[in-house]
């Protein structure tokens, strides 16, 4: 199993397609923070708990991962503590971050962090055959209709994999 240090965010994007179990089916450790499972996954009550009964671990802070938390809140303005404490955890673990967070995703990219989204998460699924090409396809259909609002996805990358995917000749 390899591990994934992880940010909000993308829970939130499977909460409101209703898919919140989807990512479970990977063979990844979602790490999070344990003070951000309580203070962050808040709506709606026992989402938090909910995601800790699906697999989502809670960790505690290394002292490493601490002085690396000070120093992104000072470097990286537009990240929340909390961003900057996911960073840190990937950063200084060697691990994959899973965000959808613009700000955090640059700053992954200078710290020299690799970033997955919910579409990389989707993607992922298919390739590997733990959905089937319909449920991708409802996915993708799904965040597109509350893209702008409770999801914040690039529009052109869902597009393209729902035209890519979209084809009413595939027999699955």
């Amino acid at each position: 199993m390899e591990y994934i240090s992880s940010d909000t965010n993308i829970w939130l994007d499977f909460m409101t397609i209703n898919k919140l179990h989807l990512p479970f089916k990977l063979p990844y450790v979602y790490l999070m923070y344990e003070e951000a499972v309580r203070d962050e996954l808040l709506n709606p009550p026992g989402l938090g708990e909910s995601l800790v009964k699906s697999g989502l671990q809670e960790t505690q802070l290394t002292d490493e991962e601490f002085f690396l938390t000070e120093k992104y809140i000072g470097t990286y303005m537009r990240l929340s503590r909390y961003d900057c404490i996911a960073l840190s955890i990937a950063k200084a673990r060697k691990l994959l971050l899973l965000t959808g967070d613009r700000a955090l995703r640059k700053a992954a990219d200078m710290e020299g962090v690799k970033v997955m989204g919910s579409i990389g998460i989707l993607d992922q699924l298919l390739e590997g055959d733990y959905i089937i090409h319909e449920e991708y396809i409802d996915c993708i259909k799904r965040l597109l209709a509350n893209n702008g609002r409770k999801v914040r996805l690039p529009k052109d990358e869902l597009m393209r994999r729902l035209s890519k995917n979209d084809c009413s000749d595939k027999s699955y």
